[in-house]
């Protein structure tokens, strides 16, 4: 049974923390997570020990002193140059919810502060907004705050965890900007606007607009990003010739027909150039009643040949403009040296000369073959006229032979007879 000096000793305490307590700290702290609970104190408490407790402040109920330093589950700091002391409490559970007390010693009453410590879980949020885009897009978030936040630090981290979203932010609207992020923000419409560019697949997720609030947890609002590949980007190839003209054909949506058109050249449409308003040689007309627009270059150069984008929504959604790959083929002009002039301009003359000679040889080779052809036909009949003709002589010949020999052998037979 307790003592009566004991009962009065926890009267006594329990009085001194309500009548010494200097206000109120409401510090929020998510579930899993630590959490810091910071109070001040006068310059002339600098050297005084510090501490946190819980309940009604008994000796029991100290959890960490400035001469303690750390333990398990809490930690002290202690800022005299701030004169403030710091305690971080680990591994937060719902059982740490409640109040706890800032205690600065002193000769006679120590000085406190009441805390309040609430938890919750770190995720967020009830509602989330969809966002919907194309790879290679460049896509902008929008986020709303209450007016008294106007001056606050704004924030965007991807994730789903309040409490780690400061530490891991993407851009801050402090930095404005950050790579391919950039934060911009209205206070009169109490929005802020983080601007991502060139888009990938690896975008996709969740991510958490915050807004900073020094005594109490960010406020967060949650976005779900989707980023697709392009799946339906109108594509062409044309051809055409160095030194030719050569028309290009963009059409566009009918709504479209009061939306500024264009033209660019790039390997990227996010890193491309306007050849309309940079090259005299581009001239864009608008033909409305057949929702499209056609761009005319007046002399093809070899540099022209690449990628182009034409379209007419400056949101480059799929549907609503074209991707042209165009390839420049070159004249043949080059310079041909005077050995080559000669050739050129000799060797023609040589050769019709050389031809009107084959032609004149070969009418004559076929005159004469024409005469070899009669003359082989007629030797034949002239073969049988000399053979007939010799026949004849040799029998002539024969004959006066016979006829000699018979006048020599009767004169023989006279003189033999004499």
């Amino acid at each position: 049974m307790w003592s009566i000096q004991n009962l009065l000793f926890v009267f006594c305490i329990s009085l001194r923390c309500l009548t010494s307590a200097v206000g109120m700290i409401h510090v929020t702290g998510y579930v899993g997570r630590e959490v810091n609970v910071s109070c001040s104190y006068d310059q002339s408490y600098v050297s005084h020990e510090k501490y946190l407790c819980k309940n009604d402040c008994g000796n029991s109920d100290v959890l960490i002193t400035t001469s303690q330093a750390s333990k398990t589950k809490y930690s002290i700091y202690d800022d005299i140059s701030a004169r403030i002391f710091t305690t971080t409490i680990f591994d937060l559970q719902y059982t740490d919810a409640g109040k706890y007390w800032c205690g600065v010693t002193k000769t006679g009453t120590d000085i406190y502060t009441e805390v309040k410590l609430k938890l919750v879980q770190d995720s967020c949020c009830d509602t989330v907004t969809k966002v919907q885009s194309y790879e290679g897009y460049s896509e902008s978030v929008s986020c709303r705050y209450e007016s008294q936040y106007q001056n606050s630090l704004k924030y965007i981290c991807r994730g789903n965890r309040p409490s780690t979203c400061l530490q891991q932010a993407l851009i801050t609207s402090d930095t404005k900007q950050n790579s391919r992020f950039r934060l911009d923000d209205d206070k009169v419409l109490r929005k802020f606007t983080v601007t991502i560019n060139s888009l990938t697949h690896n975008d996709s997720g969740s991510y958490l607009c915050g807004v900073h609030r020094n005594s109490e947890l960010d406020v967060f609002s949650a976005v779900e990003l989707e980023v697709e590949e392009w799946c339906c980007v109108k594509s062409t190839k044309i051809n055409g010739t160095a030194g030719h003209p050569l028309t290009l054909q963009c059409p566009y949506p009918p709504q479209h027909w009061d939306n500024r058109k264009f033209l660019c050249k790039g390997d990227h449409r996010n890193n491309c150039s306007d050849m309309v308003t940079s090259q005299s040689r581009f001239t864009l007309q608008d033909a409305a009643a057949s929702s499209s627009f056609t761009v005319r270059i007046t002399e093809l150069e070899a540099a022209d040949g690449g990628t182009y984008w034409c379209g007419s929504d400056s949101q480059w959604r799929v549907e609503n403009y074209t991707k042209i790959e165009l390839s420049v083929f070159l004249q043949h002009t080059r310079k041909i040296p005077d050995a080559a002039l000669y050739v050129v301009y000799t060797v023609p003359p040589v050769l019709l000369l050389m031809c009107l000679l084959v032609t004149v040889y070969k009418n004559r080779s076929s005159r004469v073959n024409e005469a070899d052809d009669t003359m082989s036909r007629n030797t034949p009949k002239e073969k049988k006229i000399e053979e007939v003709m010799g026949a004849a002589e040799s029998g002539i010949y024969k004959k006066s032979r016979s006829c000699d020999d018979i006048r020599t052998a009767k004169s023989l037979q006279r003189w033999r007879w004499r």
